[in-house]
């Protein structure tokens, strides 16, 4: 069992309720669950021509999304941070004292056996356990 349960979610999904619920049997009594979604600031030459005050709203639009998605989930903590996906939610359960990341993935393709998907980046580079719901 465990005492602090990190479950990366995606804003246009939302926290799936079947990835909550395994995150739930595999905490331990009186631990807890943090929500984590990583904003992706634009990036390259988008970054360029958008106003600074036009990227600070989208990110508090999407932590009043973030919010709004866990309502119902009174019991999970959310956090919101920028970065890229794969890599901030590694070093977010580093810096933590999360001891395991369930994550959700999709049926691999072709692609994410050459790139790699979130899912998988996460479960080669996390120094604490991870368990991927399919």
């Amino acid at each position: 069992m465990y005492k602090h349960i990190l479950v990366p979610m995606a804003l246009d999904h939302g926290i799936s309720p079947e990835t909550l619920d395994v995150a739930k049997k595999l905490l331990a009594e009186g631990g807890k669950i943090t929500a984590l979604h990583i904003y992706e600031m634009p990036s390259g030459s988008v970054g360029v021509y958008l106003d600074e005050d036009v990227v600070r709203a989208s990110f508090e639009a999407a932590r009043t999304k973030m919010q709004e998605k866990l309502a119902d989930h009174p019991e999970v903590a959310p956090v919101i941070k920028k970065g890229h996906p794969a890599r901030s939610i590694v070093d977010y359960a580093a810096s933590t004292d999360i001891d395991c990341i369930v994550i959700g993935s999709h049926k691999p393709g072709l692609r994410d056996y050459l790139l790699g998907s979130t899912a998988a980046r996460v479960m080669r580079f996390a120094a604490c356990s991870v368990h991927v719901r399919r």
